[in-house]
Parts: C-alpha cells; sequence; structure tokens
C-alpha cells in the first residue's frame, strides 16, 4: 500500500519550502505553491543553479501573507497574498513567457539587499495561463512558476536506497518534492502512470532530470558533488539523470498526510545505466 507521508510547498520559486500536513489543489497545482518568483534586470527567472543563497531564504505562511526570512540574518519581510501593484510585466521561465505582476517596490529592495543583486519579486495571477509542455501534458494542464510541472512525486523508498548508496544521508528537501509516499519498492514512482488520492486524479508524465541544485545543502547553501555523482552511475538515461515523477492532476480538493494512493495504471520505466 501506498500512503502519503509528507507534502510541501514552495511559495517563492527556488526560496525554501513548507512542510505542510494538507494541502488544497487549485487548477496549477498545490495553493500557494511557486505563484511568486524572483527574476533579474531582463525578468529572467533566478534559481538557485545561479544563487545557492537563495536556499537559506525560508518561506512561512501567516494569516498577513507569505513571510520570509534570511535564516542567518533573521531579517524577516512580509508579503501579502495580493500584489499591491496592478501593473503586469511578462518574465521568462526557460522557452516560457508568461504575465507576472511586480509585486512592490519594497519588496524588490528587501530580496535587492539581502541578496547583494539588483532583483524584482514577481507574482502569477489568476489570468495568467502557462501551460505544461504539450509533448507530456494529459489534457492542457497548467502549472505556476514551477520549472515544468506543478506536482513533483518521490517515494521514500527510492530515497532510501539512495542513501544506502552515499557516505552521508540527505535529506528529501534536497529533491524538492510535493509529494513523498511510504510503502512499494524504491523507485516505483518511475511506474505510476495513474493514481487518485481522494478521487483526484493524477498522472505521470514525465521522469524528472535533476540538475545541480541537489548538490545544494538547503540548510547551509554549500554545494558539493552529491547526489549526482552516484545517481549517476545507475540513474543516467541519455545523458541525465532521473529521480521522481513529474505530475498533472484533474480534480479538486484536498490531500493530506496519511491519505492511500490508489494506483489505476502503470507504465514501463526507462532503462537506465
Amino acid at each position: 500500500m501506498l500512503i502519503i507521508s509528507e507534502l510541501f510547498i514552495y511559495p517563492i520559486k527556488a526560496l525554501g519550502g513548507i512542510p505542510v500536513s494538507s494541502a488544497l489543489l487549485t487548477e496549477r497545482g498545490f495553493q500557494y505553491d511557486r505563484r511568486w518568483m524572483l527574476v533579474d534586470a531582463n525578468n529572467h527567472f533566478i534559481t538557485q543553479r545561479e544563487f545557492p543563497s537563495l536556499a537559506v531564504l525560508k518561506t512561512s505562511i501567516t494569516k498577513e501573507g507569505l513571510q520570509v526570512m534570511d535564516k542567518y540574518s533573521g531579517n524577516t519581510f512580509t508579503i501579502p497574498f495580493q500584489p499591491q501593484s496592478i501593473d503586469s510585466i511578462i518574465v521568462q521561465i526557460w522557452e516560457d513567457a508568461c504575465k507576472a505582476q511586480p509585486v512592490s517596490v519594497q519588496a524588490d529592495e528587501w530580496f535587492s539587499e539581502i541578496l547583494s543583486f539588483k532583483c524584482r519579486l514577481v507574482f502569477m495571477p489568476d489570468d495568467s495561463q502557462r501551460n505544461v509542455n504539450s509533448n507530456y501534458a494529459y489534457s492542457n494542464e497548467i502549472t505556476g512558476f514551477a520549472d515544468a510541472y506543478p506536482f513533483l512525486l518521490i517515494g521514500q523508498s527510492s530515497l532510501d536506497d539512495l542513501n544506502s548508496r552515499l557516505e552521508e544521508s540527505l535529506s528529501i528537501n534536497r529533491f524538492r518534492p510535493n509529494i513523498v509516499f511510504t510503502g512499494g519498492q524504491p523507485y516505483e514512482e518511475d511506474t505510476l502512470a495513474h493514481f487518485t488520492v481522494n478521487d483526484i486524479n493524477f498522472y505521470g508524465v514525465k521522469l524528472c532530470d535533476r540538475c545541480t541544485v541537489t548538490t545544494i545543502d538547503q540548510e547551509t547553501a554549500i554545494k558539493g558533488k552529491e547526489p549526482l555523482k552516484t545517481l549517476a552511475a545507475y540513474r543516467m538515461n541519455n545523458n541525465k539523470v532521473y529521480f521522481g515523477q513529474n505530475l498533472v492532476h484533474d480534480g479538486a480538493g484536498m490531500i493530506k498526510a496519511g491519505d492511500t494512493i490508489e494506483v489505476k495504471r502503470r507504465k514501463e520505466s526507462l532503462s537506465f545505466v
């Protein structure tokens, strides 16, 4: 039996995530998940790939809005759930260009000072429709400021197997999943083509090829070689390293830790070296 064990949301793309006991499904993923994003002077998205220090900016949800705290200085900033500006700009995420709203001058100044480079904080409004890759979409699904898809699924057994091969065990936060489950075999998520949780349909559309963000300690922002070095020895296909599966969904409602994953259809996994 596959049971959801952990859930995470990442309100601001590339910043620290928030473990939650339950999550509300919206049309573009979990509520609040990657609805905000930092962009540079060219309105191009900013991530830990270039700026590992983003990892130590921790987020939390309060009644007043989204709170961000710099772990090292202790400085905090609260972001209203809705931007103060009604202006809109076009921002770039990989090959996608989509509409966004600047949050506030104050937010831009706070992040620019904390990170020591000029940047802006933007929000994805409801009327901004960013489709997932049509080659992998199930039915014209949309997403927020995630790299490509609204959800990432990882089995705890997969992490346990990886950690058994490493000198030092890693936390699941290295991989920034949305849904973690217990039960089953290592890498069972690779084969999940269709499953339901509380009658909400989820579809496994593409295994997740991993980047250097997985090598960044999410508590210290220190970068190393693992886990990519070890994963490359047994989870590589076509020069890409895979760990976890991207999902899209159909349906609305709430899911929570302890819910059962009902597998409806499986598929063949990739072949790895």
